[in-house]
């Protein structure tokens, strides 16, 4: 995990060095200071030797600035890296995911993938900076700090030696009982960013409804849940500072009884013994020692925390993408023609059932299709096989006569345009928003391609036009209107194929006729394949696929489907009585 997460470090290694190089100064100084001191009070105060007082006065003075100097350049040298660490870390985690196929995504949640791209990286980071400098200024203070006092006394300063296992042991204890609550508690966050995302997305179903007692019912019982389990870790924790404290307060009682029995006993004369001078020193290195001890149970705690952390932001690094290209990829798609064959397709390698079975069918380029079939029959499954947005487990998928398998991916989603059922469009301006189908597109192109998917009309009523600014997810437009924008952004790719899965649902019959007749007219060389609830917006196409269950039912035109299918003949029949109901 850790070799991993330094990947990430890169051009922030000369920082990374140099916060512990400065912070080993800077420890150094802290660590002679007091043995100045007890010079100046055995040598200067005690011998009254005032010149002597004031040239070790200097040098005090001069020690204290150089280590001042050291600790604040290690601090921005510490920031500069643990901050520069975090951005390279969201930046691979953000790289990865776009690398990510739909089953990698399904694998993670929405709001799992956000906390750890904020919170899990954010405690990683801080953690990152308590370790460039804790981790060296603590252990190096102790270790310097112990050969100082052991300097001046052997025998006490084996205080010392005897109170580090009692405390090491205690942490490590601390430390195995938190981890896994903290695991759990990140875990939880997850949920919590899912509950808040479902509600901000739904919020006018939310109000439409009267739901929000609910909802706050829901937010709040898993805002306890974590306030439970972030206690219990915090409890745990929280032994810590009794432990530290019991250890440092037996070290200074003992040092203050035995070292006052030694300097009585020599008469205070360093030549002798302790002096009262090295007995100071000796309660400085016992506050720095014991100081240093509490930094790095500090730092414990938070590589505790920071361990479950770094553990789920590996996970997203290491996940690598179920679709790869092949060692020599096809880069040029020459038609539009589509072919299945055999095909099955599971979600997952352990569905007890596969979404789509035994599936045969052939689309010669330039064929309009329709595909009908209940909710749950499987059609979007079967469209998004042919952009490699999924990969067939049995079977195959052709186009332009080549296994979509061979073809370079991106390439290949060049020459194919999809319209979703979730229309999604993104802050920023229409223009903007259009020329995700083509960067290049000139104003010309993007006022036709909205004619032909009849939003010309609507746009140009908008006070700013084309200019006009669209809301984060479209929440300053129809759904009417979303879709026609995201049709002609598909347009705009200019491609072989047109899948367009539901899209025009929330348009009218005759918005939807006029789309149509623009397809057949404007792109007769491109293979249009719509899906759609309303037999009239596939009445007229080359051939109607119906779905069901995970397979073709019928496959055939209009007249024909009436002829040999039932289910097409009753989805007909419910759709006409319902709409000569709605004429009466």
């Amino acid at each position: 995990m850790v070799k991993k997460l330094l990947k990430s470090v890169r051009e922030y290694k000369k920082d990374s060095i140099l916060a512990p190089v400065y912070v080993t100064g800077e420890v150094i100084l802290e660590v002679i200071i007091p043995l100045l001191m007890a010079n100046l009070i055995d040598y200067g105060i005690d011998g009254g030797n005032m010149s002597y007082v004031v040239k070790m006065g200097l040098i005090l003075l001069l020690s204290s600035l150089i280590s001042l100097f050291f600790g604040v350049v290690a601090g921005r040298k510490a920031a500069v890296a643990s901050t520069g660490f975090a951005k390279n870390l969201r930046k691979d985690m953000y790289y990865n995911v776009q690398n990510f196929s739909f089953s990698n995504i399904d694998k993670f949640s929405t709001a799992s993938i956000v906390t750890r791209l904020t919170t899990d990286v954010t405690n990683v980071q801080m953690a990152y900076q308590m370790i460039i400098r804790m981790v060296v200024r603590a252990p190096a203070m102790l270790i310097f700090s112990l050969i100082m006092s052991f300097r001046i006394d052997a025998q006490l300063s084996l205080i010392f030696v005897v109170c580090i296992p009692v405390l090491a042991a205690g942490l490590l204890l601390i430390i195995k009982k938190a981890h896994p609550l903290f695991s759990r508690v990140f875990k939880t966050y997850d949920k919590l960013n899912n509950v808040v995302q479902e509600n901000l997305r739904g919020i006018r179903v939310v109000k439409s409804f009267v739901r929000e007692d609910y909802e706050k019912e829901k937010f709040g019982a898993i805002s306890d849940r974590i306030y439970k389990v972030f206690s219990k870790a915090e409890k745990t924790i929280s032994f810590n500072m009794p432990l530290m404290q019991f250890c440092m307060y037996a070290v200074m009682l003992l040092i203050s009884w035995f070292g006052a029995r030694a300097v009585v006993a020599c008469g205070g004369d360093p030549l002798l013994g302790l002096s009262t001078g090295e007995l100071m020193s000796l309660f400085t290195y016992a506050m720095q020692i014991l100081s240093s001890l509490m930094v790095v149970s500090m730092v414990f705690v938070m590589l505790t925390m920071s361990r479950a952390s770094g553990e789920r932001i590996v996970e997203i690094l290491d996940e690598k993408s179920d679709l790869h290209n092949p060692e020599h990829p096809v880069h040029d798609v020459k038609t539009g023609d589509i072919c299945f064959e055999n095909v099955t397709f599971s979600y997952g390698r352990k569905s007890a059932k596969p979404v789509l079975s035994d599936v045969n069918l052939h689309i010669r380029s330039g064929q309009t299709v329709g595909i009908l079939g209940g909710t749950g029959s499987s059609k979007s499954s079967l469209v998004q096989l042919i952009p490699r947005l999924y990969d067939v487990t049995e079977g195959k998928v052709t186009v332009g006569g080549i296994d979509v398998r061979d073809y370079d991916i991106e390439s290949l989603r060049e020459e194919v345009a999809m319209v979703l059922q979730k229309n999604v469009l993104f802050s920023g301006t229409i223009k903007e928003n259009l020329r995700w189908g083509n960067e290049q597109a000139t104003d010309e192109e993007l006022v036709h391609a909205c004619k032909l998917s009849q939003a010309d009309d609507f746009i140009r009523s908008f006070p700013d036009s084309y200019d006009s600014y669209i809301e984060q997810g479209g929440t300053n437009v129809s759904g009417g209107q979303k879709q026609r924008l995201c049709i002609a952004r598909a347009l705009l790719k200019k491609p072989k194929i047109l899948i367009l899965d539901d899209s025009t649902s929330a348009v009218d019959t005759k918005t939807d006729a006029l789309i149509r007749k623009a397809f057949k007219e404007e792109i007769p060389e491109t293979t249009k394949i719509i899906i759609a609830q309303r037999v009239s917006s596939v009445q007229d196409a080359d051939q109607i696929i119906v779905m069901d269950d995970g397979k073709i039912a019928a496959l055939g035109t209009h007249d024909e489907l009436m002829e040999k299918s039932s289910i097409y003949q009753e989805v007909y029949q419910s759709q006409m009585k319902g709409g000569s109901e709605n004429e009466q």
